[in-house]
């Protein structure tokens, strides 16, 4: 079983995963939203849901997520947000999949019977592994729910032609969920009979097949566990995996949305983006003759997928304002996790390396990076894992294990006790180097493990803002009926104070606030930006890493 964590909402999107990563992708050609936090400091909270209401008439889904995401951390007891954000996050994910070439197959190959079993197969899993024990009925009126959205999605619509109109009588959902609650369903035998007997209710009220129905509870059952469980369809499986192994097919290039076009805020040496000349800041308006400026980013990134060693054409906009077109073949790209090895300041010593994921060889990488800034006159360390999502729990405990020789790095504890386990650092191999830790509002899950434990020992700084908050592990649970897969939240973790890491984050030592719109620019050996920017977080934590290289002694431990 693979420990994976992700972020749940993220600013940018991956062409080279060929999806957005992340659940909330910004509309190209919205306009800014004023954030709900803002909205309640001025004691405005029924502005919140006036805003979030006009989002969702104009069915701007995208935004409408990340909006009540960020909502309901502002007000974690409000529950009309909570079931606002259900919703909108049920719309995104009935888009996303019959998008989905492989969850178009799913409906085309398996029958009633074998839809029955995958459902069955899900359950069985949740029952086995999920963190709490589940509320079966819940899981099945969600289902019902999801039902009674799908009608209401064009791409849902235009799959089945032939949705029976109810006009007059209601919408087919209200049915579904009175039969749900006339049910009587306190486990999972009872909520597979259910799901088996409302499928055929649906598909007569709608008129589509009852595999279609079961789907769509598959599909709820998982989401309904919690914000970062779900169901994964078969491509989704595969772009789970490459991005443990940290390999994918697409451009090589990381993108972030913006009015009317796509952002190139990095490009990945030996990718095919790089090899044409692609240059970061410069902006994708057009792919393969298709303009951006209406399209949400979500929409956008999916121009960008296709198989390996196919072809794409994109328009690119650079600063200046002129326009090119580039035609390029898809590839399998490797990403480094491991990112901008240098030293920041030759004089005193600093080294800088960030951490952009935690993937399968994060900790090889890492191990290789030490030993090149050793050999320049590394005399302090900044890791910077800001905007890091998380990865693989291993790899967070083996880069922490680097610098830590003793004590507990991090703690699981689940619903089942073989999910309880203390990650201990080892003496053998230790780096001693002084250490500055930059996090940032999304770093995330396995960066919070790091920092974390730096943070609790009080073996290096932390500079920056208070982190994302995302304290639990996610299992990826391959599913034998069909190509596809369940994520699932297994556990919770916690720092070596004790301390959850849910909902709290970890808080820094010295705390810089930032705009999240400022650029982040690189500092030079002088101490200057490159850019117009003025990265306050690593121009702080340059300063400090300044003040620790001075103080002996910088080598490893055998």
């Amino acid at each position: 079983m693979h420990r994976l964590f992700r972020l749940a909402r993220t600013w940018m999107v991956l062409a080279l995963l060929g999806v957005a990563a992340g659940g909330a992708a910004r509309r190209l050609d919205a306009q800014p939203l004023v954030p709900p936090q803002a909205m309640a400091d001025r004691g405005q909270l029924d502005d919140v849901i006036r805003q979030g209401e006009l989002l969702e008439r104009e069915r701007r889904w995208s935004d409408a997520l990340s909006f009540y995401e960020e909502a309901v951390r502002s007000h974690p007891d409000r529950n009309e947000l909570q079931n606002r954000l259900i919703v909108a996050r049920a719309h995104l994910d009935i888009a996303r999949r019959f998008a989905d070439t492989s969850y178009l197959a799913s409906l085309e190959r398996l029958s009633e019977q074998q839809a029955l079993e995958l459902y069955s197969e899900v359950l069985l899993k949740v029952d086995t592994y999920h963190v709490h024990e589940p509320n079966w009925k819940q899981l099945v009126a969600r289902g019902a729910l999801q039902l009674d959205i799908a009608v209401t999605e064009p791409v849902f619509a235009d799959r089945f032609p032939q949705l029976v109109s109810l006009d007059g009588a209601g919408t087919p959902g209200d049915s579904v969920q009175a039969a749900v609650q006339r049910t009587e369903i306190v486990g999972r035998r009872d909520a597979v009979d259910a799901v088996a007997a409302l499928s055929r209710l649906a598909a007569r009220q709608l008129g589509v097949s009852p595999q279609v129905a079961i789907l769509e509870f598959t599909c709820a059952a998982a989401a309904a566990l919690d914000q970062y469980s779900a169901y994964l369809t078969g491509n989704q499986l595969d772009e789970v995996f490459a991005q443990i192994e940290g390999n994918f097919v697409g451009l090589g290039i990381e993108l972030k949305a913006e009015t009317h076009a796509l952002l190139i805020v990095n490009v990945i040496p030996g990718g095919p983006a790089a090899e044409a000349g692609v240059l970061a800041q410069e902006r994708i308006t057009a792919v393969d003759g298709a303009s951006l400026e209406t399209m949400s980013a979500d929409t956008a990134a999916d121009l960008l997928k296709g198989p390996e060693l196919s072809l794409v054409e994109i328009s690119l906009q650079n600063p200046a304002g002129a326009v090119r077109t580039l035609r390029l073949q898809r590839r399998r790209v490797d990403v480094p996790s491991v990112q901008d090895v240098q030293m920041l300041d030759a004089t005193c010593g600093v080294a800088y390396l960030k951490l952009t994921s935690f993937q399968k060889n994060t900790n090889q990488d890492v191990e290789r990076a030490l030993w090149s800034l050793y050999h320049q006159g590394m005399r302090s360390l900044i890791v910077d894992v800001r905007g890091n999502p998380g990865g693989l729990l291993n790899a967070a405990v083996e880069v922490a294990d680097q610098f830590l020789s003793s004590g507990v790095i991090v703690s699981t504890r689940g619903r089942s006790s073989r999910e309880d386990f203390d990650y201990r650092a080892q003496p053998a191999g230790t780096w001693r180097v002084p250490l500055v830790v930059l996090i940032d509002g999304d770093s995330a899950s396995a960066s919070e493990i790091f920092a974390a434990a730096i943070h609790d020992y009080r073996r290096g700084t932390v500079v920056g803002q208070r982190s994302y908050g995302k304290g639990s592990v996610q299992g990826i649970f391959p599913l034998n009926r069909y190509k596809s897969g369940i994520r699932l939240t297994t556990s919770k973790f916690y720092a070596p104070s004790g301390q959850a890491i849910s909902d709290r984050g970890v808080t820094p030592h010295v705390a810089v606030p930032v705009d999240r719109s400022q650029l982040v620019a690189r500092v030079t050996d002088t101490g200057q930006p490159v850019s117009a920017g003025v990265d306050r977080v690593l121009a702080t934590g340059l300063d400090i890493a300044r003040q620790a290289a001075g103080q002996p002694p910088v080598g490893r431990t055998n």
